[in-house]
C-alpha cells in the first residue's frame, strides 16, 4: 500500500472517541474536540508508516496482545515536548537557594543521605540537567548532597535526554557562561559534558501506572512542570495523589506557573518562598491553614 491510498482518510466521531479514550486510559493524555484535528493528523502519519488501510485497523492493532511497542510509538507521535534549559528560572532559583538547603538540614537530622529530586515528565532532559548544573554552581556534591532522577513516558525523548545533544532553541534562557562551561559546540549542536550527564538517572515511567511507581523510593522534591495540563481532571487527581505518596513529609512539589492544585487536592500546603510559590507535603502533627483559604490566596498570588 502506498501513502497516497490513505490521503482521503478522515477520523470519524466514533474513531475519535475510541482513540481519545485509549490514550486517556493508557497514559492520561486528554484530547478534547478542540484537539481532534491534531490527533487525526498524527494518527494518519502512523497509519501511513504502517501501511494500514484505516484508523479502525490501527486501533485494533493497538488493542492487540503485545502492542506495547506500538503504543509507545503512538505516544511519541501525540505528546508535546516543548522545553528548554532553565525554564521558569525563578522557581529553579527558589529550589537551589531555599528548598534544597532546608531539605539537606532535614536529611542530616534524620541520619543523613542525599536529597532526592525527581523530574517527572522530563522530556528531552533540559529540566533535570538544569537542576544538575545549578547544583554544581552552588557547590553541592553529587551523591552526598543530592541525587537526581528523571522520568518520561516517551522512550524517544529519553534517548535524546541520555544523548545530551541540543540545538540553539534549547538555550533561549541560558546564560552564556553556563553554556560555555557545560557544553561543547560541534556543527551547530551542543554536547552536554559527560560529568553532568552522569548526574541524572533516567527512567521510563508512565505517571498513571501506579504499579510501576515502586521503582522509585521516597522523594524530597518532585518537579512536574507543564505536564498535568495535558491530563483530564481525574488523571490529574490520580497523579497528584501519587506524588503525595512519594514525597516524604515536608517534601516539596513544584508545578508549572500555569498549573495549580485548586480543585484537585487539599493534601498540600501552598508555601510562599522569597522568589516563588510551591506546594509542600505537611509534616506530621503540624496544624494546617484552611485549604480553601490557601487555594484562594494562591490564586490571587498567581494571577498576572
Amino acid at each position: 500500500m502506498t501513502a497516497g491510498t490513505t490521503s482521503d482518510l478522515e477520523l470519524s466521531d466514533a474513531e475519535f472517541r475510541m482513540f481519545a479514550e485509549l490514550l486517556r486510559r493508557s497514559c492520561g493524555l486528554h484530547f478534547g474536540p478542540e484537539s481532534r484535528f491534531v490527533l487525526e493528523k498524527r494518527l494518519l502519519r502512523r497509519v501511513r508508516e504502517l501501511g494500514l488501510s484505516s484508523f479502525a485497523a490501527y486501533h485494533y492493532l493497538l488493542r492487540s496482545q503485545g502492542s506495547d511497542d506500538e503504543l509507545g510509538h503512538l505516544i511519541d507521535e501525540v505528546t508535546t515536548n516543548e522545553t528548554y534549559f532553565f525554564r521558569e528560572r525563578r522557581q529553579l532559583d527558589a529550589l537551589l537557594s531555599e528548598i534544597l538547603p532546608e531539605a539537606m538540614l532535614g536529611r542530616r537530622a534524620r541520619g543523613g543521605g542525599p536529597v532526592t529530586i525527581w523530574s517527572a515528565g522530563c522530556s528531552s532532559g533540559e529540566e533535570p540537567y538544569s537542576v544538575a548544573m545549578l547544583a554544581l554552581e552552588a557547590g553541592l556534591l553529587p551523591g552526598a548532597d543530592f541525587r537526581l532522577y528523571a522520568s518520561d513516558i516517551s522512550r524517544r525523548m529519553l534517548r535524546k535526554a541520555r544523548e545530551g545533544i541540543y540545538r540553539e532553541a534549547s538555550f533561549r534562557e541560558t546564560e552564556p557562561h553556563l553554556r560555555d562551561r557545560y557544553f561543547q559546540e560541534k556543527d551547530g549542536r551542543y554536547l552536554l559534558s559527560e560529568p553532568v550527564k552522569r548526574l541524572v538517572d533516567f527512567i521510563h515511567l508512565n505517571l498513571v501506572d501506579r504499579a510501576k511507581m515502586v521503582l522509585l523510593g521516597g522523594m524530597d522534591v518532585i518537579l512536574c512542570r507543564n505536564v498535568i495540563i495535558y491530563f483530564d481532571t481525574e488523571t490529574k487527581q490520580q497523579v497528584i495523589e501519587t506524588f503525595h505518596e512519594k514525597l516524604r513529609p515536608g517534601g516539596h512539589l513544584l508545578l508549572g506557573h500555569a498549573e495549580s492544585l485548586i480543585n484537585l487536592s487539599t493534601a498540600f500546603d501552598l508555601r510562599s518562598l522569597r522568589a516563588d510559590l510551591v506546594y509542600q507535603r505537611p509534616l506530621p502533627g503540624r496544624s494546617r491553614p484552611d485549604p480553601w483559604q490557601t487555594a484562594r490566596s494562591g490564586a490571587r498570588r498567581e494571577a498576572p
